[in-house]
């Protein structure tokens, strides 16, 4: 009965739109206090235990990089190098969308920080060149998934924590899946376009692409040093973290001259609000992850894989299903915390690599970024597009089921992308 009422609890606060950080740790709180047995200080000390690892300050780290680089203007240069690169297809600024992701996302390791960046600037250029609404806005919130896939990746250093796996192994396997998402909705933006006449811009000579191109490599070498310094064993994520924040600052305050110091206060400030969130709710969801614990959930769900579900495909194919079910209703980092060490150990006993495991549940959790009632990065993109989110999910559709073929592909054929972390030992 406890278990249930603490269900009911949970999605009870859930519907009220209790943020789900607060929605976790009430939950535990209440959790332990049913069992009375066990102090009410365990849910403190679980908290701080959940945050005492090394790896997790690159969280914090890599969100102030991706602030640096919005408040330097960062994404205007990329957008006009991606234009230059591929205005001339038809649908050339739907296209520029998902290649400049593609840039964003090897920068700022956040999806939503792609959906802010880019949104404001190409959202607007592209309904003025006659892109419906919900074009607009679902290319740039499809396109901004590729955030949490393709490295650096905040998500994926939660996982390796949790797992215990090789932050660098997680990013390698992460470019591939990565860029296979950019070209299969690139080549379903074509198909689009030509189907609506969507607008095209004039070629770009060669030297003005080489120029932007020049302009553009400081900030394209961002995930080179941080993949460099990891794989090359110089530097641990955290201190590649570190790197990419003093680089951005100073390609941002040197290079560019986009940033002053008046405006620092204000990075550091947002940077302490995104990072309170995320770490807050990691806190909370160790807690609540020894509760589940102590109820024995984890032991009694591995046993129901184990038992209905011998195969690895099987096992996948429930996987995938339930990290899409859950990114609907919760943020990527609870989702990861709350639920891969209930089924990781599953997966290891079927013989799953966890590194193709993670990557798999980042393309799931990415997923709902773009699916109701969560859904934050398609909220920010309907928001800039001045659009009903109903409209702008309906518009998306075509998208999440690219992205979800592709998901099909890379969890069922991991050679793939799993030749490149396997030829790297980090």
């Amino acid at each position: 009965m406890t278990g249930i009422f603490l269900v009911l609890l949970f999605l009870g606060l859930m519907l009220l739109g209790v943020p789900i950080a607060f929605v976790i740790g009430i939950v535990s709180y209440v959790g332990f206090f049913i069992l009375d047995a066990i102090p009410l200080q365990a849910v403190v000390q679980q908290m701080f235990s959940g945050l005492e690892s090394f790896i997790l300050l690159a969280v914090p780290l890599f969100i102030l990089a991706a602030n640096i680089m919005n408040q330097g203007q960062i994404s205007e240069k990329l957008i006009q190098f991606a234009v230059s690169l591929v205005g001339h297809i038809r649908g050339g600024l739907a296209q520029a969308n998902i290649v400049v992701s593609m840039f964003f996302g090897g920068i700022s390791g956040a999806s939503t920080a792609d959906t802010a960046g880019v949104g404001k600037i190409l959202i607007p250029s592209m309904i003025k060149e006659n892109y419906s609404k919900g074009t607009a806005a679902a290319v740039t919130a499809a396109s901004s998934t590729m955030g949490m896939i393709i490295p650096p990746s905040i998500p994926m250093v939660i996982y390796a924590s949790i797992a215990g796996v090789s932050v660098g192994r997680m990013f390698l396997g992460g470019i591939i899946p990565g860029l296979a998402i950019g070209a299969s909705l690139m080549v379903l933006v074509a198909f689009i376009s030509h189907r609506h006449q969507y607008p095209r811009h004039e070629r770009v000579k060669l030297k003005d692409i080489v120029i932007q191109g020049l302009k553009s490599i400081p900030p394209l070498l961002t995930p080179v040093i941080i993949l460099g310094g990891i794989v090359g064993g110089f530097v641990t994520p955290t201190e590649a973290a570190v790197l990419a924040c003093v680089y951005a600052f100073l390609i941002s305050f040197f290079l560019y001259r986009t940033i002053k110091i008046k405006h620092l206060p204000a990075i550091v400030y947002d940077t302490l609000k995104l990072s309170s969130l995320t770490l807050f709710a990691l806190a909370t969801a160790t807690s609540l992850g020894r509760l589940i614990s102590y109820y024995n959930v984890p032991a009694i769900i591995a046993g129901f894989f184990d038992n209905a579900l011998p195969f690895d495909w099987m096992f996948l194919v429930a996987v995938i299903l339930l990290f899409l079910f859950v990114g609907m209703f919760m943020d990527t980092v609870p989702s990861i915390i709350l639920f891969v060490p209930i089924v990781l150990p599953s997966a290891m006993t079927l013989g799953v690599d966890p590194i193709h495991f993670g990557i798999v549940i980042m393309m799931c959790l990415a997923v709902g970024l773009v699916t109701p009632p969560y859904g934050l990065c398609l909220l920010l993109a309907s928001k800039i597009a001045d659009l009903p989110i109903g409209r702008s999910f309906f518009s998306t559709i075509p998208y999440i089921i690219i992205i979800l073929l592709v998901i099909i592909i890379i969890a069922f054929v991991p050679g793939i992308f799993m030749w490149l972390p396997n030829t790297f030992n980090v």
